[in-house]
């Protein structure tokens, strides 16, 4: 490999990137890492990257306008919101190749927020989605300054394939009427689609439009085999060209974009009434979280694909600022592209310089050819948010989620019909709560039993694997998967009693396989006191083996160290149980000894 194909952060070969513990990554650096690329540029990167930025720009310009339309503001504020927050990414993101802009997994929700409230006003629809980028940025920066990067990690896989793909389904019928031309009164997604299937049974389609329109998706799906090529500019600028030439905005009524300001985004504080806060909070927080999962994601894919480091903090952190800048500079709220990146690597880019070059290219456009556009067919916008649509849905890993764990496909379901029934920011509520819920639902009644000697496997395992495991009279060895907390304490307790009454043998101790157990809290501590209690006075001895330092230290905290004693710890089962056999007499042969 030449030094010009190097990337700023890439390592030596064999070597995976980490944090830069330097002075620089210590002040400035760590919040501007912009900076840093700066002073490590190479010219040789120069070429690759104005040619990255060029070919970049054909896809921010439609897939921009779409996105904005789809978002219920006028296509040019799309433009507004990628000029400035890829001119702020490039100083304040971590990740050298990442491109931030409108998004369709955004549309849904911002659409939900801004469509009720703005009464049809554009001007009230763009102060609200702009403010909605100001609470994501807010929210987003105050998140990554308390290091609480790994808050989207709580939402599992198939609870986001869930709600993204109920996203994918909100975003694709909320684009139907464009395609066909026509508009309806919005009022949740299954009854958009009753809808629309009743204004097309009465005849209220503009088929010129909505051959426009699916012409333009066919040529996107069909060319989207084809990496390399610019499918959306083609497919967009096929359709603008035809609808310029055959008149057909006049001739056959298909609405178009119509000519953009001339102009670069201003400066702009985006008032809104009291009415409108609580609405506009809760879906800046819904954007703040589903925009930092999409980027992390894909932030983390990029970062192992070059074999460099992300912090995740910091990608909170600049997240939040491109969408201050955004909401400020009369945008609206941003995510990662997972279309316009590919595009952005594919063509040679090597540092954000090609967000840069894309940035400035789309702002000459503004200043030099606003009336460039003005023939694109509004379908044509729609069938660029539909195949974007059709690409988040996920249906393959789903698949393999029924077939080896048919209870999280289920939950993934949950979530699809929950946004696609209740609406994009009721949706990303539940799929918290299902989180929640699963996350709970696994210490609440967690996997637990009794383990015994099976012959020909060292250790002791599962009498239910093993149900020829030999049990040692008057021992109970029994596991507990899971912390012990307030919400699975008194379980534990009658699974431990269930044990010991099903003991073929009077017991005399009981041990507890900790290492599993990976916390202790008052509730649970507690718990343990009375069941030692219950266990002395049947004259049975509870002693806990191979428990973690940790976990010890909070029973030195809550007083049971002291009230076991330092001889009921043991650091092994086989330190038990050797233990055990030293002080009492039992008729028992270790299947490991027979046959020496």
């Amino acid at each position: 490999m030449s030094q010009s194909d190097v990337s700023p952060s890439d390592p030596e070969p064999g070597r995976i990137a980490r944090r830069d513990t330097g002075d620089d990554q210590n002040r400035w650096s760590r919040w501007l890492p912009g900076l840093l690329t700066l002073r490590r540029y190479q010219i040789a990167w120069l070429r690759n990257d104005i040619v990255a930025g060029l070919v970049l720009t054909t896809m921010l310009v439609p897939v921009g306008i779409a996105y904005a339309v789809a978002s219920g503001v006028p296509g040019i504020y799309g433009l507004y919101a990628t000029i400035i927050p890829l001119l702020a990414y490039a100083l304040f993101g971590p990740s050298r190749i990442l491109v931030l802009g409108p998004d369709s997994s955004l549309a849904a929700v911002i659409l939900a927020v801004v469509l009720p409230l703005s009464g049809g006003d554009p001007h009230r629809a763009v102060a609200l989605a702009g403010m909605m980028a100001i609470v994501s940025g807010a929210v987003c920066i105050l998140a990554g300054i308390a290091r609480l990067g790994f808050i989207t990690e709580l939402l599992s896989k198939p609870i986001r394939y869930g709600y993204m793909n109920g996203i994918a389904l909100t975003v694709l019928i909320s684009q139907l009427p464009k395609l066909f031309g026509f508009s309806i009164e919005t009022d949740g997604p299954l009854r958009n689609l009753w809808a629309i299937a009743t204004a097309v049974m009465e005849g209220k389609t503009n088929w010129t439009t909505f051959v426009i329109g699916a012409l333009t998706l066919a040529v996107i799906l069909l060319l989207k085999r084809y990496k390399r090529l610019p499918t959306i500019l083609i497919a967009v600028v096929a359709a603008t060209v035809a609808v310029g030439v055959l008149d057909l905005g006049t001739s056959a009524g298909v609405k178009v974009l119509g000519s953009l300001p001339q102009g670069l985004p201003a400066f702009a504080i985006p008032w809104i009434t009291t009415a409108d806060f609580v609405p506009v909070l809760i879906g800046g927080v819904a954007v703040a979280l589903v925009s930092f999962a999409d980027t992390s994601v894909l932030s983390r894919v990029y970062a192992a694909r070059t074999r460099t480091y992300v912090d995740p903090n910091q990608e909170m952190v600049g997240l939040g600022i491109v969408n201050l800048a955004a909401g400020f500079f009369q945008g609206f709220p941003i995510s990662s592209s997972s279309s316009r990146t590919p595009v952005a690597e594919a063509a040679g880019s090597k540092t954000q310089l090609t967000g840069i070059v894309g940035a400035l290219a789309v702002a000459v456009l503004l200043l030099v050819a606003p009336d460039l556009l003005q023939h694109l067919p509004n379908s044509a916008l729609a069938a660029v948010v539909i195949a974007s649509a059709i690409g988040l849905i996920e249906i393959t890993d789903l698949r393999r989620i029924y077939r080896i764990q048919r209870w999280e496909f289920w939950l993934s379901i949950v979530c699809t019909v929950g946004v696609a029934v209740f609406g994009a920011i009721e949706g990303i509520g539940l799929a918290i709560v299902v989180a929640v819920i699963e996350f709970l639902w696994d210490g609440w009644r967690p996997y637990s039993t009794v383990l015994g000697r099976a012959k020909g496997v060292q250790g002791y395992h599962d009498i239910k694997r093993y149900p020829d495991a030999s049990l040692i009279p008057g021992l109970v060895l029994f596991r507990w998967d899971a912390p012990l907390f307030f919400a699975n304490a008194e379980l534990f307790h009658e699974r431990v009693l269930d044990a010991v009454a099903a003991s073929p043998t009077p017991v005399r101790w009981l041990v507890i396989a900790a290492e599993p157990v990976t916390s202790v809290d008052v509730t649970s501590a507690d718990m343990l006191a009375e069941l030692d209690e219950t266990l002395n006075a049947a004259g049975i001895e509870l002693c806990l083996a191979e428990m973690k330092d940790p976990v010890k230290d909070k029973l030195k905290r809550f007083g049971l160290f002291e009230r076991f004693g330092q001889d009921a710890f043991f650091p092994t089962l086989g330190v038990a149980v050797k233990r055990y056999l030293a002080l009492h007499a039992v008729d028992w042969v270790d299947p490991e000894d027979q046959g020496r």
